[in-house]
């Protein structure tokens, strides 16, 4: 296949003085297709003597002066007649000296430039289709003024020679190589492609990156996702219909053509387009970036939905650069905005912006002008450049008591995932040995395998094993039989390897392993061994995406707005908020693959988005183990977690009922959830004896299926087998009863994990006694779990802090850099109506993670001193909730939400206000009769309005049909209040007591914030039980309780102080994450509020020390910076469509 593009080859007359006026002007060019254009009709030399600023005295309007200024349109007919094109001309022809000549296209293509009309100055660029040959031999003959440079529209066609200019200009480009390869043979080229990265000449670039042909013309750019988010590319195109991108399992790049590859940037899922008008006006826009799930939003007219958005000074001088380097007066590019700086990605050359009359204005006004200032004296037309009066910014203010939300942080449980499992043996077969050298174990003594290539050296080992042991029993090979093949089944399990859902994991042991659970037998030989741990299994299941991808769309609602064309549609607001900019998101995920994922579907429905999770993950998840921030190294537990295992083994191994003292033992802070499964238990080895019984009566009848060919091969939820579910009841049976005849409680978690998955997904299989099996087991997990994480209250702190310190610290700088408010994307403030200082932000930081960090959370929430529950009833009711909750199941979620006082003083300890708030996730399986009931979701915002009752805590939506989501007759008007009303900190607590004296005790369903759409209430199950993979019900969520609702900010931030720095070796630890977390800045500069902090993620800040906030440095008037929008953008153009 022959190259489109062999580089620019300059046109005739290239280096030849071109058209009078070189000296003192540049001149500008473009190429590029654009976007779809309506067909505008338009004459040529269409005339309108109409006003102008300084007209010429009354009675010359007779007699037009000799001689007039003639500007000629060179393009396709497409381009020339396009919408923008007319609405522009029309404007430019009210200059009185101006004429515009547009050459039809029939002329440009088929005569000679000889016969083309004469103009005096030229818009001219290229398109597809369009003899860029013939318009540089006309320019070259006639010399007009060009506004667009002919000769580098060359360069605009090749995507190399773009990036060597933009290179030269030292403007900031993503990492690039370029891949050059011969048509007639493609083979020969400096490209090693590898499982995740590519090396283009030497260059390494793993993935993500990004591959663009070399060609402009040449839209197929695709991007390539690593294995660890799972693989595949995403496939970018020119717009079809309502898709720019598609999802692809492909993931080894292109072996003809040339292409450039170059680093993926991670935007926060937007592109910013930027588009000149001579090298000082620039208007730019956002459009979701069509990488992210590949489907264009449009409004109701079907256009394109973009948002007008501030350039930073940095960004306006990048604009300067591409309009003056290409020569292009009229010039469009585009930007990714990226940890904290702006890289540029493409340059287009000639293109308008569409729909958006302001630009119109701007555009025929900076054209008119910079044609009269360059030909005005040569026709001796009497010409000033009319002086503007400045803009003025408009400095919103806010009236009545209005509380704005300013920060939302939330942290969240992954979802729904299959039951996690692991196998240990202990191996000493110089082949791992080798392994573990080679992958550096050495060095730590410990390692961990992931990638493919890394779990295939594994499966290699472990068949050669296997085939070995089988001709000859040699005691060379000690490995375990069947140990060897349960390794090689489970990593052979999904005929390939995403490294998500396994791992392997290999320990050296100086002198063999100390005899531990049932499995081992007695080792025979002493000098050093691995101890090989895998572990597999703990994969998000279809049901838990769904469960996230609903909360994420609930959790809209937590966000004020949704005027205009949002009205009435809860959560509109929040969509609004992030496609202008205006929400400042980030969202954190620990590096496993459930949590990964479920943070990405969160995204998905928080963000309405589309398509796969590949491609969202990329985008909008912020990974790469935080350094202690999410994950937690569980094989490193404290001295205090293994005493506190060691005394609940104790406990649990007694052959007696509970006695008093035992109850003191267990549960000192006496929780009825603890208590009461205590209750339940009675006598804790009996409880094991019961539980045991019934695993093996599980296993048998599954054994009997198995052996009846009509159900051997029946396919279970999320394409587990039955000899899959055998396996992992039948190892669960061996190991919770050890060789002594004792039980290994630390197993018991895994046992109430494995039923309640088998209970709500395989409930069809109709196994008896599961029930029995599912309440005992919970009723032993509900002691077991929360107290490995600390009995007494001290020691419950103690765990906590070891697990949290990072975590509590970035909290601590999320709420503190709130009102620090640095210039991240800001909004185009006068574009952005209707919404409360639009130079402000939410900023929302989302915390995805697992159980341990939950748990840990709340302790210090609970224990940590926030609050004296004797002087704080709303607290102290808060407490009594949380100790009558049992489990924190799946989609557990702390939300902390901070709001701003506007009318208090901004040093007053009221102007900032603290709220908590909490759900304990994912409904159980029987949780309806015995769930604690807590006082509904009270955010400061739906108090007092009127005294109303029941305002803002929507009444129980049970008998609204749950499919109605998003059609709720009566809008929400919590949702619609402009940020928050209220006149009074005093709690909510008292307008509900007044309303419902009855229930107020009990706590009662009718206080619920969430509208039926998003969260349930809890009689309403998610639309028809979303049926899954055949039989699978999704559980519905509990909705968010509010724990406190009128805390300051100085009492969080002292708190927050306290408990970090009450933990001093978990102190150190903390300093080490913060210090890598924000690129070693010292410490200090977390309470300077010029000096922002630039943290690895990408919360820097542009904007140099002294500059002000937006409304102090308002650009001069050529910036695009005045007047509304257009009409349409206004009214119609946020038309966000919700399909459910």
């Amino acid at each position: 296949m022959s190259e489109p593009c062999d580089g620019p080859e300059p046109g005739p007359g290239a280096g030849e003085g071109q058209g009078r006026g070189q000296r003192d002007v540049p001149r500008f060019i473009l190429g590029c297709e654009d976007d779809e254009q309506g067909m505008g009709q338009m004459e040529a030399g269409m005339k309108n003597k109409m006003y102008r600023e300084e007209d010429m005295e009354d009675d010359e309007d007779e007699s037009p002066p000799e001689r007039q200024i003639v500007v000629g349109i060179c393009a396709m007919t497409k381009k020339s007649k396009s919408k923008p094109m007319t609405q522009i001309l029309e404007r430019l022809c009210k200059f009185d000296y101006i004429t515009v000549v547009i050459f039809p296209e029939e002329v440009i293509l088929e005569e000679p430039v000889e016969k083309w009309p004469l103009c005096d100055c030229l818009i001219s660029f290229h398109s597809k289709g369009f003899p860029l040959d013939k318009a540089v031999e006309y320019a070259k003959l006639r010399n007009p003024l060009l506004i667009n440079d002919l000769n580098m529209q060359y360069f605009i066609q090749d995507r190399r020679e773009v990036y060597r200019i933009l290179r030269e200009e030292g403007i900031d480009l993503p990492r690039y190589a370029v891949l050059n390869r011969d048509p007639d043979n493609p083979e020969e080229c400096n490209l090693v492609e590898g499982e995740d990265h590519v090396e283009v000449n030497g260059e390494v670039f793993p993935k993500p990156f990004v591959e663009k042909p070399v060609c402009a013309e040449d839209h197929n750019v695709y991007i390539y996702y690593p294995t660890s988010a799972g693989g595949g590319s995403q496939r970018l195109f020119r717009k079809i219909g309502s898709r720019s991108s598609v999802y692809s399992p492909e993931s080894s790049v292109r072996k003809t053509g040339s292409y450039i590859y170059e680093e993926f940037m991670p935007t926060d899922g937007t592109d910013v387009k930027v588009y000149t008008v001579g090298p000082d006006y620039a208007h730019a826009e956002a459009r979701k970036s069509p990488a992210l799930d590949g489907k264009v939003e449009r409004d109701s007219e079907g256009k394109e939905i973009r948002y007008p958005v501030m350039l930073t000074s940095m960004e306006k001088l990048v604009a300067r650069k591409v309009c003056l380097a290409f020569k292009q007066t009229v010039c469009g590019f585009d930007l990714l905005r990226a940890n904290g700086h702006s890289f540029v990605c493409d340059v287009n050359g000639f293109s308008f912006v569409k729909n958006s009359m302001k630009y119109y204005d701007d555009c025929a006004k900076v054209l008119g002008n910079m044609v009269m200032r360059e030909l005005a004296p040569q026709f001796h037309i009497p010409w000033s450049i009319p002086m503007e009066a400045e803009d003025i910014p408009i400095v919103p203010t806010t009236s009545g008591t209005m509380m704005e939300l300013r920060c939302v942080i939330a942290i969240i449980r992954h979802g729904d995932r299959t039951p996690k499992q692991k196998m240990k043996m202990e191996v000493r077969h110089p082949l791992f040995f080798e392994l573990f050298e080679k992958y550096g174990g050495y060095k730590s003594g410990k390692l961990k395998l992931k990638k493919p290539k890394q779990l295939q050296e594994v499966l290699d080992i472990a068949r050669l094993l296997l085939v070995e042991l089988g001709q000859h029993n040699d005691c060379e090979i000690e490995e375990k039989k069947s140990k060897l093949e349960q390794l090689k089944t489970v990593l052979e399990m999904y005929g390939h390897f995403s490294g998500i859902n396994r791992k392997v994991q290999l320990t050296y042991l100086r002198n063999g392993q100390p005899k531990a659970s049932s499995e081992e037998e007695d080792s025979k030989r002493d000098g050093p061994s691995l101890l090989l741990v895998l572990k597999w299994g703990g994969e998000l299941t279809p049901a838990g995406r769904v469960q996230a991808e609903e909360l994420g769309r609930a959790f809209r609602c937590m966000y004020p707005g949704g005027q205009g064309d949002y009205a009435g549609f809860p959560g509109c607001g929040l969509l609004r908020l992030h496609s202008t900019y205006r929400h400042d998101l980030k969202i954190y995920a620990s590096d496993e693959g459930r949590v990964q994922m479920t943070a990405a579907a969160f995204a998905k429905g928080l963000l309405a988005l589309e398509g796969e999770l590949t491609p969202i993950l990329v985008q909008m998840v912020k990974s790469a183990n935080m350094n202690g921030l999410l994950d937690s190294d569980s094989d490193s537990l404290t001295d205090c977690q293994q005493k506190v295992k060691a005394r609940l083994h104790e406990i649990m191994q007694k052959d007696q009922e509970f006695t008093d003292d035992d109850y003191e033992k267990l549960a000192p802070t006496s929780s009825p959830s603890l208590v009461n499964s205590m209750k339940v238990i009675q006598n804790p080895v009996k409880t094991c004896d019961k539980v045991y019984a019934l695993i093996q009566s599980l296993t048998s009848q599954i054994r009997k299926r198995l052996e009846d060919p009509k159900s051997a091969d029946l396919q279970l939820y999320h394409s587990e087998t039955l000899e899959l579910m055998l396996q992992r009841w039948s190892k669960l049976e061996r190991d919770f009863r050890m060789k002594n005849g004792r039980y290994d409680i630390s197993k018991i978690p895994d046992i109430y994990d494995c039923i309640k998955y088998d209970s709500q997904h395989n409930a069809s299989l109709g196994l008896e006694d599961t029930l029995e099996l599912f309440r005992l087991s919970r009723a032993l997990a509900d002691i077991v779990i929360p107290q490995e994480y600390g009995i007494s209250k001290a020691e419950k702190l103690d765990i906590a802090q070891a697990y949290c310190v990072p975590l509590m610290k970035k909290i601590q700088l999320d709420l503190r850099r709130t009102h620090e408010d640095e210039a991240v994307n800001k909004l185009h403030p006068l574009y952005s109506r209707g919404v409360m200082s639009p130079g402000r932000h939410v900023r929302t930081r989302l915390y995805f993670t697992s159980e341990s960090h939950v748990h840990s959370l709340l302790s210090i929430f609970r224990y940590g001193g926030l609050l004296d529950e004797k002087k704080d009833w709303q607290w102290k009711q808060a407490m009594d909730y949380l100790s009558a909750v049992t489990e924190l199941n799946y989609m557990t979620q702390i939300v902390i939400m901070l709001y701003e006082d506007n009318d208090k003083e901004p040093s007053s300890e009221e102007r900032f206000h603290v709220e908590l708030h909490f759900s304990p996730g994912v409904k159980g399986c029987e949780d309806e009769e015995n769930v604690p009931l807590g006082f509904g979701f009270r955010p400061a915002s739906s108090e007092n309005q009127d005294k109303k009752p029941n305002q803002g805590s929507l009444e129980d939506l049970s008998q609204d049909q749950p499919d109605q989501a998003l059609l709720l007759s009566e809008p929400i008007n919590i949702q619609r209040r402009s940020p928050m009303i209220r006149n009074r900190k005093t709690g909510s607590m008292e307008v509900l007591s007044e309303t419902s004296p009855t229930q107020s005790s009990k706590g009662s369903t009718s206080h619920r914030l969430f509208p039926s759409c998003s969260r349930q209430s809890p009689e309403i199950k998610p639309a028809s039980g979303l049926g899954f993979e055949g039989c699978s019900m999704v559980p519905s969520i509990f909705p968010l309780e509010t724990l406190h609702n009128s805390l300051s900010l100085k009492q969080v931030d002292e708190f927050l102080n306290t408990v970090c720095e009450s933990s001093s070796e978990a102190h150190a630890k903390t300093m080490k994450v913060l210090s890598s977390l924000f690129d070693s800045q010292s410490q200090t500069s977390l309470y300077s509020p010029q000096q922002p902090l630039s943290s690895s993620g990408s919360e820097t800040s542009l904007r140099p020390p002294s500059q002000p906030l937006w409304h102090g440095s308002i650009p001069s008037s050529a910036v695009s910076s005045a007047g509304p929008s257009s009409p349409i953008t206004e009214s119609s153009g946020l038309n966000f469509s919700f399909s459910e």
